[in-house]
């Protein structure tokens, strides 16, 4: 199976985890897409759901979901999204897509974070994909020091702007051995406005997309 049809194939098992006449908590990016597509055939069953940008929003809409505004929810049972990097512990990598801060204010709603990902996410340590980070532009020359001192190379991603406006560094060559630690510890930075290690809110899930078909994980 190629990369598009393990994509598919977890995002319809994803399904299973949706709570009948909920709100569904939605992440970002080209999985996610194909459980949005996979949603659509049971719409009729939710209320709706809560979308972590703009991208995923209009691809609800397109299917006739009715999206809510993150503020008008108090809880959501689920928020099923992927990820750039997965570990054995549930600690992920996210940001590829940009919208790490507003995935980080819709898992914080959910009771349960189910990830959806192919084989080649799940690593032994985070860090081999470069970590993205969500930067008030003012800041980051200081936020890239910072990154140097503990030996990580921080580039800002050319040309792009987050659904808040603000940029995002991607930080190659670091090995994040304690993920909570770290999340912890760069959140603290002034111009920081997230950064992209799911450590507090991991994963307690995992939908793993092989040759063999849907593994899952739990954690």
């Amino acid at each position: 199976m190629n990369q598009d049809e393990l994509k598919a194939l977890v995002g319809k098992a994803a399904l299973a985890h949706v709570v009948e006449g909920s709100i569904v908590g939605v992440g970002t990016g080209s999985t996610v897409n194909c459980f949005i597509d996979a949603l659509a055939t049971i719409k009729g069953r939710i209320k709706g759901a809560v979308s972590s940008s703009e991208r995923s929003t209009e691809r609800l809409r397109l299917h006739g979901i009715h999206v809510f505004e993150a503020g008008e929810v108090e809880h959501l049972p689920v928020y099923i999204d992927g990820a750039d990097e997965i570990d054995h512990r549930g600690h992920m990598i996210k940001g590829g897509g940009a919208a790490l801060t507003r995935e980080k204010i819709v898992a914080d709603l959910a009771e349960r974070f189910v990830c959806i990902a192919d084989e080649s996410k799940l690593v032994q340590v985070l860090g081999r994909f470069p970590l993205p980070v969500e930067v008030i532009p003012m800041a980051l020359p200081q936020v890239a020091r910072r990154f140097a001192a503990l030996g990580g190379q921080a580039r800002v991603r050319a040309g792009v702007v987050t659904d808040n406006g603000q940029a995002i560094l991607d930080v190659a060559g670091l090995s994040i051995t304690d993920p909570l630690a770290m999340e912890q510890e760069v959140n603290q930075w002034p111009g920081v406005v997230s950064v992209g290690i799911f450590a507090r809110h991991r994963a307690r899930v995992c939908l793993l997309g092989t040759a063999q078909g849907v593994k899952t994980l739990t954690f």
